[in-house]
């Protein structure tokens, strides 16, 4: 266990206080889930650069850091969801959560074939993410209903990460296409 692995599972802990305090009928609610999450999205950075800067990548950290994110970043969607109840909120959450089930499947897929390095994280990816991490701690943070810039703000940052999330899941896709299709295997 190293401290890359520490703020990995840190992640994961804050799940069950996300929601605890979302729900709790508390007057800084919205303060405090926004805190949270970014404390989240800033130990996901942290954690990936630890590991690389002091060379201590693991298995255990390749398997559970995109895990804790998926965990994080679906709780907090659905919180989301079921606060704004609108299919403006509805449809983001959708194609975000929906486009990394088909990722992590494809990732999955492409592992089983030796061939992971063709959906390996890119750019894209990347920005998708801290585009998403920002939205969902505006979100978090404006009260319903959205009456803020910052609500606002976090709302077309959700809606440039779906389209980013759409763009990505395009990419990898494209990259996998070969390995997907019962045409490439007779080509070859």
């Amino acid at each position: 266990m190293n401290i890359p692995n520490i703020l990995t599972l840190l992640r994961i802990v804050l799940v069950p206080f996300l929601v605890l305090i979302f729900y709790l009928p508390l007057e800084m609610r919205y303060t405090l889930c926004a805190g949270i999450f970014a404390v989240a999205a800033v130990t996901d950075w942290f954690d990936g650069y630890l590991a690389r800067r002091w060379d201590q990548t693991t298995p255990f950290g390749a398997f559970f850091d995109p895990v804790a994110d998926k965990i994080m970043v679906a709780t907090a969607l659905c919180l989301l969801v079921e606060e704004f109840r609108a299919v403006w909120m509805t449809i983001p959450a959708m194609i975000i959560i929906g486009r990394e089930i088909v990722i992590s499947a494809l990732r999955e897929w492409m592992a089983e074939l030796g061939k992971r390095t063709s959906v390996a994280v890119n750019m894209i990816g990347k920005l998708k993410t801290a585009g998403q991490m920002m939205a969902i701690t505006l979100l978090l943070f404006a009260p319903v209903p959205l009456e803020s810039i910052i609500g606002y703000a976090g709302l077309a940052l959700l809606y440039i990460s779906s389209i980013l999330t759409l763009w990505s899941m395009y990419v990898y896709l494209r990259a996998a296409w070969p390995d997907l299709t019962p045409f490439s295997k007779a080509e070859n």
